[in-house]
């Protein structure tokens, strides 16, 4: 009953701990006033990542044009799977398409590839997903004398108190990801 919460792409079965948390967006559609909200909607995967402190953190992918319709009630969803994995915080994410610099299209269509296709267009946009309730407000890379380049994320100060405790898991999270250094700041 719980696979129509998780497709993969290509038929493939989900693991153990994505069956998990398919089920627990199952019970959530069963029990709770999200059932309207969430009877359409499902995850392609879900990962734990580790975190410095022996925290971890459980990313849900979703489709991108399921995004909107998470994201209306990404709080409530993301609240309530806090509750049942205790100690790990939730992030949602859309999955998206990186198409390379030698991408080329089919006969039929002409064109270049798409922006939001590039591989930064996809970094800046799961730095958003990762972010969410939040809106960034501004970026800086800083680029030390040794090499290392930091991309500094300036969040809305007004989400402060709400996010300031869940920084930490979102720089662990985007480095993992995108293997790039970031540090989060409020303006």
């Amino acid at each position: 009953m719980s696979s129509n919460k998780i497709r993969k792409s290509g038929g493939a079965e989900p693991d153990e701990f994505e069956a998990s948390v398919a089920q627990e967006l199952l019970n959530l559609e069963m029990t709770s006033d999200l059932k309207a909200s969430l009877r359409d909607l499902y995850i392609t995967a879900a990962k734990e990542v580790d975190c410095s402190g022996g925290r971890k953190a459980i990313i849900l992918y979703v489709p991108f044009k399921l995004l909107k319709s998470f994201n209306k009630i990404h709080q409530r969803i993301v609240r309530e799977l806090e509750k049942k994995y205790s100690g790990r915080q939730v992030l949602i994410i859309a999955q998206r398409t990186i198409l390379g610099k030698s991408y080329t299209r089919s006969q039929n269509t002409k064109g270049l590839r798409p922006r939001s296709r590039t591989l930064t267009a996809v970094q800046d946009a799961i730095l958003d997903d990762i972010v969410y309730p939040t809106e960034i407000v501004g970026k800086r890379t800083r680029c030390k004398v040794d090499g290392k380049r930091i991309l500094k994320v300036y969040l809305d100060s007004k989400d402060q108190p709400n996010v300031e405790t869940r920084t930490a898991t979102f720089a662990e999270v985007y480095n993992k990801l995108t293997n790039k250094q970031v540090s989060f700041h409020f303006a």
